[in-house]
């Protein structure tokens, strides 16, 4: 319910909306991880995509918002909607809050769904209509002769989108996620890597059902700043799936073109002595560069994939009873994520 410390009545994450000018890329894409495609508008440059409470929409039109998007940013995510009590309401306490008021693309029922900016002046819409069964047919997606339902890849929902800003603004954002939504701070970092570095503020959703970690590079070559320049600009870095099994669902994208990052042998000799309650096969997830995490209390499974959408990448993350964000693997997640930028050349 809206409260104090929940002043938009936040209930999760309803869509995320892609757009790039090779949407058959996206197509194949999606596919490929899982996700099937139930439906177009009349001019098909809408399309949905569904996997368990994961809802994308690829956005090809050819004007408004997200063409400007697409053309400034490349492939990239150029929106996505928050689930709320009341979408009205919501969007009031935001301006309030000083966030700053958008004209959306999204009509329902004849009147445009509220949205305000977001990083790097994406969209952020207010949807509380999520329970009617035809709210995506009203938001224009009328024609399912093109649906193509696959079987699923096991991922439930979206665990986190983490954001990479410039240097010197990573507080900015934090404070507008916090003052517009009423999101907690649950961890601080500062890693360095071999070469590179990264600070980060990691936000929890006042409904605790995602959360928003913020990026920031601390070298001039770095991961932030190499994204940053791809994507000409601040926005997503990655979003991350949960899965019920991760081991079967990266197993099941091997025959697929997603690459993961392929992980320092050595870290497998002695993770299992630093997280010892892992019970899944520990050949399958040294073979499969899965990588863990954990404590007393439990512990976590996560994999990241090589880029995907321009410089956007995917995280897959099984949680058993571990709500962190991998600190135990950001040494080795650095390292290959540095040895990959070696190969492109960005790193000498």
């Amino acid at each position: 319910m809206t409260s104090d410390t929940n002043p938009t009545g936040l209930r999760g994450i309803e869509f995320v909306e892609y757009c790039s000018k090779e949407h058959e890329n996206l197509d194949q894409l999606f596919k490929a991880f899982g996700f099937s495609k139930l439906s177009t508008n009349a001019e098909k440059d809408l399309i949905f995509y569904k996997q368990n409470d994961i809802n994308f929409i690829v956005n090809n039109k050819l004007s408004g918002h997200t063409h400007n998007f697409v053309n400034d940013h490349g492939p990239s995510i150029s929106s996505m909607a928050f689930r709320v009590e009341n979408a009205d309401k919501a969007f009031e306490v935001s301006v309030k809050n000083g966030a700053r008021a958008a004209e959306g693309e999204y009509t329902y029922k004849g009147k445009k769904v509220p949205a305000i900016y977001g990083i790097g002046d994406s969209l952020l819409y207010f949807v509380d209509k999520f329970e009617d069964k035809n709210f995506y047919q009203e938001l224009g997606f009328i024609d399912d002769s093109v649906k193509e339902e696959i079987e699923g890849k096991g991922f439930i929902r979206i665990d986190h989108l983490t954001n990479n800003v410039y240097k010197g603004t990573m507080q900015k954002w934090t404070d507008f996620y916090k003052q517009t939504f009423g999101f907690t701070e649950v961890r601080y970092f500062d890693i360095k890597g071999a070469k590179t570095g990264l600070k980060s503020f990691a936000l929890q959703s006042p409904c605790k059902t995602f959360c928003i970690p913020i990026n920031e590079g601390t070298e001039a070559k770095s991961q932030i700043n190499e994204y940053l320049e791809e994507y000409n600009g601040p926005g997503i870095q990655h979003i991350a799936f949960t899965s019920e099994d991760i081991v079967k669902s990266v197993e099941s994208l091997a025959a697929t073109q997603i690459e993961t990052l392929d992980i320092d042998d050595e870290y497998y000799d002695e993770v299992f002595d630093r997280v010892p309650n892992v019970t899944e096969d520990q050949v399958k997830l040294r073979k499969n560069n899965i990588l863990v995490d954990g404590d007393d209390e439990g512990y976590l499974l996560q994999i990241f994939t090589k880029n995907v959408i321009g410089p956007i990448f995917i995280e897959i993350i099984q949680r058993k009873n571990h709500d962190s964000f991998g600190e135990g693997n950001f040494g080795a997640l650095f390292r290959s994520i540095e040895k990959d930028q070696e190969k492109r050349g960005y790193l000498d």
